[in-house]
């Protein structure tokens, strides 16, 4: 192996629970290997896309090259706050991406306000759902276990890596891992075997498992992400869905099934039948036995421990569901795990070396535009503070957007 000083780690990634537009080796359940060259442009600096970077293209290295540099793996998800007090600050960064709330270019400059805003707003009704899961979010803890997990793995197979987790909302963020990093369309076989164990070990905790209704609840996005911008996400999930069946059916396991979208916030269209709406429908329609199944999360969050677990659970059962079970996320299974691993291994001819000589740039232009930015923060605030006074536009904004 060379000198580590003369090295310059070859870093790739894996988005855990992203909805991304890369349409390169995309992994079923919402679990893609992004190697594309294109960057979004950010709002702040604090978090960059949980689905690209950016790599020049002379620094592709070849097979040999790889086998004898340091192997970087960098671990991506959302995100989640800490604790009570980073719920605000967490809700912030969320709605200040511009991929979450979608701004006419001419108002874009009131994104951070609008943010502000929101994030305000929310965060009382968040942190009860945060409290009632024990005071923050478990994902970058559990994330966390997946990499040391992966990196076991990985050097069982001889593939010697160090294996790094980065948020897009919350810390890690995506540059503090980068920078870490810097100074020291495929559907996976592995993943629909391991999901399709978990339900089947589930089942068996219903008196009558053949009965039970098989609930896929995908986390949703806004309809105008695939029918405009041409997301594959909506495929995919029904691909990964019909590919878990197909995997049970050989088992035996022949329930029905069905597949829904949680989450949703905000005014636009999402990705329909919408979760809650589902529960009730299945409810009214006599069914007594239902097995949740979140699909498109690989890691226990606030999405499965409270909006599932608890919200979604309570509708269930006011609408006539008598037996109630959740499959489990996948986390730290050694199945999905091994697959994490063959994904690195199968994605190395095509891993390059990474590069901040562009996000260092950018950072100073952004540090240079400091009367702008006032201006903006500014005007912004002001429109928002308008927003806030008047009581006809604060009802319309509390009922279509929080």
């Amino acid at each position: 192996m060379r000198p580590q000083a003369k090295l310059t780690p070859t870093l790739f990634t894996l988005a855990l629970h992203s909805n991304s537009n890369d349409k390169k080796l995309s992994i079923a359940g919402g679990l893609s290997l992004s190697c594309s060259n294109k960057r979004k442009d950010f709002v702040q600096r604090t978090f960059c896309s949980a689905e690209t970077c950016t790599y020049p293209a002379d620094a592709i290295k070849s097979d040999s090259d790889i086998a004898e540099e340091k192997i970087g793996v960098m671990l991506l998800n959302l995100g989640g706050p800490d604790t009570l007090n980073d719920v605000q600050p967490f809700l912030f960064n969320l709605f200040a991406d511009p991929d979450i709330i979608r701004l006419p270019r001419l108002f874009r400059f009131l994104q951070r306000p609008l943010a502000q805003l929101i994030s305000v707003l929310r965060a009382s009704k968040s942190k009860e759902g945060y409290a009632a899961i024990g005071g923050g979010s478990p994902l970058l803890k559990i994330t966390n276990e997946q990499a040391s997990a992966l990196k076991s793995v990985l050097e069982a197979k001889e593939v010697p890596v160090d294996v790094y987790v980065a948020m897009r909302y919350w810390h890690p963020f995506t540059e503090e891992a980068v920078h870490q990093v810097s100074h020291k369309n495929k559907n996976r076989e592995g993943y629909i075997k391991s999901m399709a164990d978990l339900i089947e070990k589930e089942l068996q905790i219903f008196e009558n498992p053949e009965e039970a209704m098989i609930f896929f609840s995908a986390h949703g996005v806004p309809v105008s992400y695939v029918e405009d911008a041409g997301d594959p996400y909506k495929d995919q999930m029904e691909e990964c869905i019909f590919l878990i069946m197909q995997e049970l059916k050989s088992r035996g396991v022949k329930n029905n099934y069905t597949l829904a979208y949680q989450s949703r916030v905000g005014p636009v269209q999402w990705l329909k039948p919408y979760t809650d709406e589902v529960l009730v429908e299945l409810g009214q329609q006599g069914v007594k036995s239902l097995l949740a199944v979140p699909v498109s999360f690989v890691s226990e969050h606030i999405e499965t421990l409270e909006e599932i677990d608890m919200e979604y659970k309570e509708l269930a059962v006011e609408s006539g569901i008598v037996n109630w079970g959740r499959v489990p996320a996948l986390n730290c299974t050694s199945s999905f795990i091994t697959d994490l691993a063959d994904a690195v291994i199968e994605a190395l001819p095509s891993a390059v070396a990474i590069s901040t000589t562009s996000n260092t740039k950018m950072s100073e232009e952004a540090d240079g535009d400091v009367v702008g930015y006032a201006i903006k923060m500014l005007f912004g605030s002001f429109m928002a503070f308008i927003l806030l006074l008047s009581p006809k536009l604060m009802k319309a904004f509390k009922n279509h957007i929080l």
